[in-house]
């Protein structure tokens, strides 16, 4: 049996019926100050059409949510709600679970590419001239 999701000791259904002071309380240092400074004009409109798409899922459809908003905190009321986060080149989808209650959306869409040391490329260096190409 898995385990039930707790935030700081509350379940999801309490975080949920929770109004946004209280669940303000209960959040780290950074995103308390962030959230009690008030919401931004995209912050705003990010959540008018996260809580568009809750309703149109209950309806039966599948909506996703596009935001360049990567400074947004993730509040239960958007858990199950798929995301589109612009990482600065593309749009990244993040579906939103439980367990990514508190953090920034922009933590869930890396905006760099790891780096990958191995053979070099074409133009290197003077050696790999003779490096045959696949």
């Amino acid at each position: 049996m898995p385990k039930e999701f707790k935030y700081r000791g509350y379940s999801l259904n309490d975080l949920q019926v929770m109004s946004m002071d209280e669940f303000i309380r209960l959040l780290p240092s950074r995103q308390r100050r962030s959230l009690l400074r008030g919401l931004s004009q995209e912050q705003r409109v990010l959540l008018e059409s996260v809580r568009k798409a809750k309703e149109a899922t209950k309806q039966g459809q599948k909506t996703v949510v596009k935001t360049h908003a990567r400074d947004m905190i993730i509040l239960p009321e958007m858990i199950g709600v798929t995301m589109l986060v612009h990482n600065g080149k593309e749009f990244k989808s993040v579906e939103i679970t439980p367990e990514m209650v508190g953090h920034y959306i922009g933590e869930l869409a890396i905006t760099n590419k790891p780096v990958r040391h191995g053979t070099p490329g074409i133009g290197a260096s003077r050696s790999s001239m003779y490096v045959p190409l696949k």
